[in-house]
């Protein structure tokens, strides 16, 4: 029923430029909050950022701040990530998650919803 799919993956030369994609379904999107998050195997999920339920807050993690930005289009049920200034160690499996409470500041295992992932590789 419930449905986040990521896709905007790729490999890119460092310096570079990708925007990922998270489209929602099968709850009302405009309720949740949203947040990113990548995995790298071996390491813990880091939480990139994240934005509230009207996008009007939005959090980043200081890996990524200044770097990226999230956003989110309420009218599509979707959510948004510009990564500019890609480094090597953004490379991972970026996931896009969905939870129903107010705050979006907070850690993965406290979101409801989860996509599947896409990937991300920076070559150097």
């Amino acid at each position: 029923e419930v449905q986040l799919v990521e896709s905007g993956g790729g490999l890119v030369q460092a310096g570079g430029s990708l925007r990922l994609a998270c489209t929602a379904s099968g709850f009302t999107f405009e309720h949740y909050v949203m947040g990113w998050f990548r995995q790298t195997p071996g390491k813990e999920r880091e939480g990139m950022s994240c934005i509230t339920r009207s996008g009007e807050n939005t959090f980043y993690a200081d890996s990524v701040k200044g770097r990226f930005t999230i956003s989110r289009d309420n009218t599509k049920a979707t959510l948004n990530l510009q990564m500019n200034s890609l480094k090597p160690e953004d490379t991972a499996i970026y996931y896009c998650a969905a939870d129903p409470w107010t705050l979006c500041r907070k850690p993965g295992r406290e979101y409801a919803y989860w996509g599947q992932g896409t990937q991300v590789t920076v070559s150097s």
